[in-house]
């Protein structure tokens, strides 16, 4: 049990670094805490999204970044029966750089790790909130 409560706190930190990462757009702090086979899934995306590979996820996550600047503040953890799968709930607070317009969204992520790695993100959110905030007045 000892060395599930361990997995289990290390994965927790690792989740936070990585909302913190992606907060200050470190990717090099996130390949360090990403495997390089990441998987990310983002199924409200439109188009439904799925991106195989650290460096995929860095081609398509980089420019999005330029585009929403913002802080993600972590609220709740929910433990999986499995010690290396964490569900999050966690917002967005920034704004999207082309209209000056405030970009707060709603999360959840569903994170899974192996060997002290992130290896996958399946992440929910309202796509409709990302357009409005990109939508001109």
């Amino acid at each position: 049990m000892e060395e599930v409560n361990s997995r289990m706190s290390r994965n927790e930190k690792l989740l936070r670094a990585f909302l913190e990462a992606v907060s200050t757009t470190d990717f090099h702090r996130l390949e360090e805490i990403c495997s390089s086979d990441f998987v990310l899934e983002l199924p409200y995306n439109d188009p439904p999204t799925h991106l195989e590979g650290f460096a995929a996820y860095r081609a398509a996550v980089e420019p999005s970044l330029e585009v929403f600047r913002f802080r993600l503040d972590l609220g709740e953890i929910h433990e999986g029966r499995d010690p290396d799968l964490l569900f999050a709930e966690y917002t967005s607070d920034g704004i999207a750089v082309p209209t000056g317009k405030p970009y707060r969204n709603t999360y959840i992520g569903v994170f899974r790790f192996r060997e002290g790695r992130l290896v996958s993100l399946r992440e929910f959110f309202n796509p409709a909130i990302a357009a409005e905030a990109l939508a001109a007045n």
